[in-house]
């Protein structure tokens, strides 16, 4: 298979799937925010007798909460995350606040709880922090990835080049799983939220470590001179590790679509940002990291541009 050679198929694809994401992401409504990051209430609920995760969601979405975030903590325990729930107005002696209406209703149709339930009120002051020292860590462990690349290839030719392109690889994904996600907050509700910075952040990982792999294999063949030249030797790492990075990813897929379809929806948007990334992450390692790489060797972004600024030859005399 000549992977090399169908390399600018490869930057075209990931140009096009990269753009539509990003213009979905300078539009309006972008990212569509959850809990976390918009501020909310959180609840530990307790039941006496036994509650379905799907009977509690019933409840909370005739009580005005449809887009309530519930997560089984064991048998009839659930945590729960809505908006900010609404205090009593003062002079209304009358009135109950909206966490004491949400109490009697769910325990006047699902049964006494154990214990008093907890409260507490999410600010979105705290999603503000994590999001930066989310960013903050992506931005270190670059520079990281950068240096170990660089020291770890030092003694092939152009080692700073290795780092370079695997940091590519990795801002590609992101670009891309951000792009889709905001396709699918238009389009299906997705949120973001906590959960996904994480699943972001497991996504880094696991596409430079599959990245690390093609280079490392090509730094094998540079030295054993297994190629002809440098088209030839990484077109041969590719397909040598092919198989390894498939296996690995399909292995990974599975579970995912197993989770997805029998984890509850709980984890859903967590394991849609994985699958992306996944899929992703794959496909930089094997047809933009490396690619790029090579083009970088051979110079043909130089000679592109050198070919558009040699100014126009004049015809005729």
């Amino acid at each position: 298979m000549d992977f090399v050679g169908k390399r600018n198929w490869y930057f075209l694809l990931s140009f096009v799937v990269a753009l539509v994401g990003v213009v979905s992401l300078l539009l309006p409504g972008n990212l569509r925010a959850g809990i976390e990051f918009t501020g909310g209430s959180t609840m530990t609920l307790e039941f006496q007798e036994e509650v379905g995760q799907e009977q509690l969601r019933s409840q909370l979405a005739a009580l005005g909460h449809p887009d309530a975030i519930i997560q089984g903590m064991g048998d009839s325990t659930f945590f729960i995350r809505t908006r900010t729930l609404k205090e009593a107005q003062p002079g209304e002696q009358s009135a109950l606040s909206e966490k004491e209406t949400i109490l009697n209703t769910l325990e006047a149709n699902l049964g006494p709880m154990v214990g008093a339930p907890n409260f507490f009120s999410v600010s979105p002051t705290i999603a503000t922090e994590t999001v930066r020292n989310a960013i903050i860590a992506v931005v270190v462990a670059s520079v990281a990835i950068l240096l170990y690349i660089t020291w770890a290839f030092r003694r092939v030719p152009s080692p700073f080049r290795y780092g370079v392109t695997a940091v590519v690889a990795l801002v590609h994904d992101v670009v891309v799983v951000l792009g889709m996600f905001s396709l699918f907050g238009r389009f299906f509700n997705f949120e973001v939220n906590a959960m996904f910075i994480s699943a972001v952040l497991t996504i880094i990982g696991y596409s430079v470590h599959d990245t690390i792999v093609v280079f490392d294999r090509i730094r094998e063949n540079i030295s054993r001179g297994v190629g002809r030249n440098l088209d030839s030797t990484v077109n041969i790492s590719i397909q040598e590790t092919l198989g390894r990075s498939l296996n690995t990813s399909l292995t990974l897929l599975f579970t995912i679509l197993a989770l997805l379809l029998f984890g509850g929806a709980t984890i859903r948007d967590f394991l849609v940002v994985l699958l992306v990334g996944i899929i992703a992450g794959t496909y930089s390692s094997i047809c933009i990291a490396s690619q790029l790489l090579l083009v970088w060797e051979n110079g043909d972004i130089g000679k592109l541009f050198r070919r558009r600024s040699r100014p126009a030859r004049v015809q005729g005399g």
